[in-house]
C-alpha cells in the first residue's frame, strides 16, 4: 500500500497533465492577460496605445516616439540611426568604441555637422554622432538643438532668438523629474516652427 503512494504516474497520464497545463496557461497568459492589458492600455493611455502618432490635416506624419530623418536646412535633425529610422527594424549597431567602422562613421557624421552648422569638431554634442540603443530615439539634447538654431533661423528667415524660444518651450526635463537628461523632441520642435510660420 505504501508503494502505491510513491509510484510514478504513467507517461499518458503525465502527457495529459502537461497538455492541460499548456491549455490553461495559453488561455490565461495568451488570451485573458493580453486582452485585459490591451483594453486597459487603450482606455488609460489612448494616444500612447496607438503609437503616439502625430497627424496634420488628416495625414499621419510621424510618431513622437520614433525618430525620423530631416534633410532640409530649415529643420532640426536628430540622432543617427543604426536602424535607418525603420520602426520595424529597431536595433543598435553593437559596435564597440574601438571598432574602426564605427570610428569612421562618427568621423564622417562629425565632418558633415561641422560643414552644415559651421562649428568646430569639439562643439559637436555626442548625441548628434552616437546612435541610441534602439536606433530610433526621437530626442536630442538641448545643446544639440542650440547648435542647430542659427542654421534653422537663417534658413527660415527668422531671428535666432525666436528659434531659441521655441527650443526652450519644447525642452522636457528628466522623466518624472528623476530619470534621464533634459531632451527635445525633434519632430515636435520642427512642427512647432512650421506652425509659427
Amino acid at each position: 500500500m505504501a508503494n502505491d503512494y510513491f509510484r510514478t504516474p504513467s507517461i499518458p497520464s503525465q502527457l495529459l497533465t502537461a497538455l492541460r497545463a499548456t491549455v490553461v496557461f495559453l488561455v490565461l497568459c495568451g488570451l485573458i492577460y493580453t486582452s485585459v492589458a490591451t483594453f486597459l492600455g487603450g482606455l488609460l493611455f489612448p494616444h500612447q496605445a496607438t503609437g503616439s502618432l502625430i497627424e496634420r490635416n488628416g495625414q499621419t506624419i510621424g510618431s513622437s516616439l520614433v525618430g525620423q530623418p530631416f534633410e532640409s536646412t530649415q529643420y532640426f535633425y536628430g540622432r543617427p540611426s543604426s536602424a535607418d529610422y525603420d520602426p520595424t527594424a529597431t536595433a543598435g549597431s553593437n559596435m564597440a568604441p574601438s571598432n574602426p567602422e564605427l570610428r569612421e562613421r562618427v568621423r564622417r557624421d562629425s565632418e558633415w555637422i561641422q560643414a552644415k552648422d559651421g562649428v568646430n569638431a569639439n562643439a559637436v554634442p555626442v548625441d548628434l554622432v552616437a546612435a541610441s540603443g534602439a536606433g530610433l530615439d526621437p530626442h536630442i539634447s538641448p545643446e544639440a538643438a542650440e547648435l542647430q538654431a542659427p542654421r534653422v533661423a537663417a534658413a527660415r528667415g527668422i531671428p535666432v532668438a525666436t528659434v531659441r524660444a521655441v527650443i526652450k518651450q519644447h525642452t522636457q526635463g528628466p522623466q518624472w523629474g528623476l530619470f534621464g537628461q533634459p531632451r527635445v523632441n525633434v519632430l515636435e520642435l520642427n512642427l512647432a516652427l512650421d506652425a509659427q510660420q
